[in-house]
């Protein structure tokens, strides 16, 4: 199985102590969702930015089966959307934003660009609000806006920071089952999530951090009262019922 490996990675802003401190592995399947979880200043978006080549490692490697990233393509989908800048674009126009990385700057979108754009729009399930306003679609819908976007950039590894934030049930559960879908496809998708519930129903495999290790594998061997209280000092009873958020 293709793996994404983070080897003893470490980042660190200047003389200052590490903000990230592995002193093992990370390995992230593709083919699979994974979610990435820890307490607030674990890492974890410290963690997507150095996989996207944002912050330099003092320490370590990141590589897809020992081979260098240098020719992967890379999506990232933040917790920040469009609409808070007033962009007064369309569904088709956003996802057309995820082309321009391929297009020249005197070239126009070729029939490649047109259908690699059609095809994120169907997988996600948007043909039929293509020509709608993105400031004026549900939180949900812009979720898997912003997903067709980053498919249709060709990205085969997918970074997702809370995309599940502020979503109600039903919206979450169709943004999951797209989630899967996509990594089911072959891609890597890789999900920063605090849910333990929504982590354990959609997700294969789980990355715990915790002042500098991690716990990796199935929800059901990683999400344990131990596991859960080492990472977010729930107290057992609490962390097994699956109730509550961990922050």
């Amino acid at each position: 199985m293709t793996e994404l490996i983070l080897h003893a990675v470490q980042v660190r802003y200047g003389a200052h102590r590490p903000v990230l401190d592995l002193h093992g592995d990370i390995r992230v399947p593709f083919g699979v969702m994974t979610a990435l979880m820890g307490a607030n200043g674990a890492g974890k978006s410290t963690l997507l930015r150095a996989i996207l080549g944002w912050l330099p490692l003092s320490r370590g490697t990141i590589s897809i089966d020992h081979q260098p990233l240098a020719r992967r393509r890379i999506a990232f989908l933040g917790q920040k959307h469009l609409q808070a800048a007033g962009i007064p674009l369309c569904v088709r126009e956003v996802v057309e934003m995820g082309r321009y990385q391929h297009v020249g700057l005197w070239r126009g979108f070729s029939a490649a660009d047109h259908a690699a754009v059609d095809a994120a729009l169907r997988e996600l399930d948007l043909v039929a609000v293509q020509g709608d306003r993105f400031g004026e679609l549900s939180g949900g819908q812009s979720q898997r806006v912003l997903l067709a976007r980053a498919l249709a950039s060709g990205a085969d590894i997918l970074l997702l920071d809370e995309p599940f934030a502020g979503l109600d049930t039903s919206a979450v559960v169709r943004l999951a089952h797209a989630m899967q879908d996509l990594a089911a496809a072959g891609r890597l998708v890789l999900v920063v999530a605090h849910e333990l519930e929504l982590v354990r129903r959609y997700c294969a495999q789980v990355v715990v951090l915790a002042r500098g290790a991690c716990t990796q594998g199935p929800p059901a061997t990683v999400l344990t009262p131990q596991v859960l209280d080492a990472a977010f000092g729930l107290a057992a009873g609490a962390a097994g019922s699956g109730e509550g958020r961990p922050s």
